[in-house]
């Protein structure tokens, strides 16, 4: 995904998050498909685009998704299926907000994009739009990299889901 890396205005907002080398840790962690990094910047950007369309703050959109999975325990990690249950679905949206307070500052709406974001799995329900909007694409986009190694035909269906969204919102 590189059309983010043409858009200056995308690129300042998330400028000191890209810079940050803990962050960038998450780039060597395998997240579906993909990394974890790419993961985030595919949320992050997505969301921030859709959120301009829809005059929403694209700018807490755009550090609020790209902060979602910024932690660092791997599913494989943990032993037990309770445990990768607990990690994926309640413990790494907390760890996330936790990560990202500690490296840097974010307005209340940051904050609850991190920690809602595995709504309606996590039973934490999100406050603002911007929540929501980051909360479905990440499942859009979550189930299109499973999806990917299933059936290129999945895939396809999601990508034209989210051309149909975007092409609704102009």
């Amino acid at each position: 995904m590189t059309k983010y890396t043409k858009d200056q205005e995308y690129l300042f907002i998330i400028d000191k998050i890209m810079d940050n080398e803990e962050f960038k840790k998450i780039g060597n962690i395998k997240h579906h498909n993909t990394n974890r990094l790419n993961h985030s910047l595919k949320v992050s950007y997505y969301s921030y685009k859709i959120a301009k369309k829809l005059k929403l703050d694209y700018k807490d959109v755009a550090v609020g998704g790209l902060l979602h999975d910024f932690y660092t325990e791997k599913i494989s990690d943990c032993d037990k299926v309770k445990d990768k249950i607990k990690l994926f679905s309640t413990e790494h949206p907390k760890e996330a907000v936790n990560n990202s307070l500690e490296y840097f500052s974010l307005t209340d709406k940051e904050i609850n994009i991190i920690e809602t974001h595995m709504f309606p799995i996590d039973y934490k329900i999100p406050k603002y739009a911007e929540s929501w909007l980051v909360s479905i694409v990440d499942k859009i986009l979550s189930f299109g990299e499973v999806s990917s190694k299933l059936s290129y035909k999945l895939t396809y269906v999601f990508n034209l889901y989210l051309l149909f969204l975007f092409n609704v919102i102009k």
